[in-house]
């Protein structure tokens, strides 16, 4: 099959959405499908997955991560060119990410008759109320509320991240569209305790300033609200008024600065290491960094991907207590209650204080992500998906690739 992977957002940057799109693409092409993905202008490019970009806007060539105005423009030169690789190219499925792509590809691609398959992974409205790039309540809040409403119900298929979005969006949809779920997915081959050597370790705990025996709290993914940064900080500075010795590595971006500072208020530095970004490739060697991990997410409609890459890693994991995350750890997480940054903090500590029930954890957690949650099972998934879908509609699939790969842009 030809599948296109439309992504409103600048892929690739070393965050999970993005990690979710690629691992996709790459597991649907190790079954010989073919993937392109059709993205925004800025992004890295990733060896073996095909890219087609837009072209950029003149005057924000330099755009930030998340939620902004700006993404409207994007938006619109993202659907200019979806119709250009369209009217040239022949395609069986769209696979369109997140809210915007849903309703971009499930209006422009009507005129072709291609499945359109929603990836669904959360609520659109909450993000942008964690975002705080609108007010609850507000004019704008109503209007997104019913354009995420939209939405849900425009394309042949919806793909939830997790199995609590899944549930919520058919008690919301009824038979209106088919949802199934499709958790997020790790390369358990790549994300493993024994990724470097005793030697290693310690020669790159020392290029952070850790020492060999101090313990380390890992956190990897976006710098945002709604990821539980500010719990987090507050985490450390309870325990370091308790005295106890511990170091924090926050890895990702974007806001670095602004964290830093806000950690420096906090008396939390040198305690609190932030790293800035790290590409994916590297994320496996810096997680191998740690003891334990923490996962403080507020969101209750995101998934939380990065918990499977812990999880891989063999580190016991400390959570706020969603939906989500539970549905990850099971019962082989540590939960405090969302938002309890001192219920945060004691559970880390408590976990740090027996040895034996961290490593028992952790080996459990890695046999669960090797076993439930394999990129090559999602791809099973998403292609049975996409027959059902082709079947319904009596539409054969295309098979002349070289004609693809001449037209494509």
């Amino acid at each position: 099959m030809h599948i296109l992977s439309l992504a409103p957002t600048s892929f690739f940057g070393d965050y999970g959405c993005h990690v979710r799109i690629l691992e996709e693409a790459r597991a649907l092409q190790a079954l010989g499908h073919h993937v392109t993905i059709l993205t925004y202008y800025k992004g890295s490019d990733v060896p073996g997955i095909r890219i087609v970009r837009t072209a950029p806007t003149p005057w924000h060539r330099h755009y930030e991560v998340g939620s902004s105005r700006h993404k409207f423009a994007f938006d619109v030169l993202l659907s200019i060119r979806l119709l250009r690789v369209l009217s040239r190219n022949r395609f069986d499925v769209i696979h369109a990410h997140l809210h915007e792509g849903a309703l971009i590809a499930g209006v422009l691609a009507r005129p072709w008759r291609i499945p359109v398959v929603f990836d669904y992974q959360g609520s659109l409205t909450d993000e942008l109320l964690q975002h705080r790039f609108i007010k609850a309540n507000s004019t704008a809040h109503a209007i997104f509320r019913r354009v995420e409403h939209m939405a849900d119900r425009i394309p042949h298929a919806v793909l939830t991240s997790t199995r609590h979005a899944a549930s919520a969006l058919r008690a919301k949809l009824g038979d209106r569209v088919p949802v199934q779920a499709l958790p997020d997915g790790v390369n358990a081959q790549v994300f493993r305790p024994d990724v470097i050597s005793a030697e290693e370790r310690a020669h790159l705990r020392a290029r952070w300033g850790i020492a060999p025996d101090e313990p380390v709290a890992v956190f990897l993914g976006l710098l945002a609200e709604h990821q539980g940064i500010r719990n987090l900080i507050a985490a450390a500075a309870r325990l370091k008024a308790e005295g106890r010795r511990l170091r924090w590595l926050v890895m990702g971006y974007p806001g670095v600065e602004m964290w830093r500072q806000i950690a420096a208020g906090a008396g939390t530095l040198p305690e609190v290491i932030f790293t800035g970004r790290v590409p994916y490739a590297e994320a496996p060697r810096m997680l191998a960094l740690g003891d334990v991990a923490v996962a403080p997410k507020l969101s209750l409609t995101e998934g939380s991907g990065k918990i499977l890459n812990y999880m891989a890693m063999a580190l016991p994991t400390v959570a706020f207590d969603t939906p989500t995350q539970r549905e990850y750890l099971g019962t082989l997480g540590v939960y405090a209650p969302v938002g309890d940054s001192e219920a945060l903090a004691r559970s880390v500590a408590d976990l740090l204080d027996h040895p034996q029930r961290r490593r028992m954890l952790g080996e459990q957690l890695r046999r669960v992500a090797v076993r439930q949650f394999g990129w090559d099972q999602a791809a099973l998934t998403m292609t049975s998906l996409y027959w059902q879908l082709l079947t319904r509609s009596k539409i054969h699939p295309v098979h002349n690739r070289k004609h693809q790969d001449e037209t494509i842009l």
